[in-house]
């Protein structure tokens, strides 16, 4: 059971590391960039724990939330103005940013 509870927590943080990447893309804001880089620490951090709970259970599960600790939500612009609340999972932006990093 706590295997799969790590395993669940690895897959959200993995999903909400796509989704700042996609709007990062879309909108070239550097919060978001900023959210995909923590993400991806958070990720290694988390599958780190869940390496952990097959021998220790408590050990396991305290490193999983260390990682999501880390991947807390930061400061980000509006960049969802008119979209429906499945786009907004999605990462769909209604925000198009320039090229240019």
């Amino acid at each position: 059971m706590y295997q799969q509870l790590a395993i669940a927590a690895y897959i959200v943080v993995l999903f909400l590391t796509l989704r700042d990447i996609r709007i990062f893309k879309r909108t070239r804001l550097v919060s978001y960039r900023k959210g995909a880089l923590r993400g991806l620490a958070a990720s290694t951090v988390v599958l780190l724990g869940t390496f952990f709970v097959g021998a220790n259970p408590n050990l396991g599960l305290l490193i999983v939330l260390i990682g999501l600790y880390i991947n807390r939500k930061g400061i980000r612009e509006d960049v969802f103005r008119d979209t429906a609340a499945m786009d907004r999972f999605l990462g769909k932006t209604d925000y198009h940013g320039s090229d240019e990093v």
